[in-house]
């Protein structure tokens, strides 16, 4: 039953749209109708509002962690594996916006970060690593995701490393378009604007 409620939870607290929250109440309109239509802090950013991108990432980030912690507080580490699980996932298919949302890589960097921070460092790490080498927001999701499971096996336990891969996973699967793309050289670079 723990684990039933913690997956009610992470789904409930993961699916609560922030992107489209702030960028609304900034007086931007509906952020799907924006860049790349996705709800995530890269294409708030897209709309300049660096600010606003920034809160995003947090709040993604915060309800995955928030998800994780208060799951593994109340009932064990297990629940709180599977909280964080299912955060990501409401993230990325959410109740409200028709199962439609986000690539779900902040909220994953924050259930991570929680649940074995040491993994979540270094999959942060990755993610600034390449970013700053590329300057393509995809590619270093998709480097950290990838080698987050590794990162798990190696700093965490091999529960840890099964949600890990589930967790990207579900990013390539969310970044399906971005692979195209960037196997065609025509993935749009941090900061550029794409139409």
């Amino acid at each position: 039953m723990p684990d039933l409620w913690s997956a009610v939870l992470g789904y409930l607290l993961g699916s609560i749209p922030f992107g489209m929250l702030l960028t609304r109440l900034a007086g931007l309109g509906d952020i799907r109708a924006i860049g790349s239509g996705n709800i995530g802090a890269t294409n708030v950013l897209r709309t300049g509002r660096k600010g606003l991108a920034a809160a995003t990432l947090i709040l993604d980030g915060g309800k995955g962690a928030l998800a994780a912690a208060m799951a593994a507080h109340l009932a064990g580490t297990e629940p709180g594996l599977i909280a964080g699980f299912a955060a990501v996932l409401g993230h990325n298919f959410p109740l409200w916006l028709k199962f439609k949302g986000g690539k779900g890589v902040a909220t994953t960097f924050g259930v991570l970060l929680v649940t074995a921070w040491p993994v979540g460092l270094a999959a942060c790490l990755t993610w600034l690593a390449v970013a700053k080498l590329f300057r393509i927001s995809s590619l270093a999701a998709l480097a950290a995701l990838a080698l987050s499971p590794i990162y798990a096996l190696l700093l965490a336990t091999p529960e840890h490393a099964l949600m890990a891969a589930g967790l990207a996973g579900l990013g390539f699967i969310r970044h399906h378009a971005n692979i195209r793309r960037l196997l065609k050289g025509e993935e749009p670079r941090i900061g550029q604007k794409k139409g």
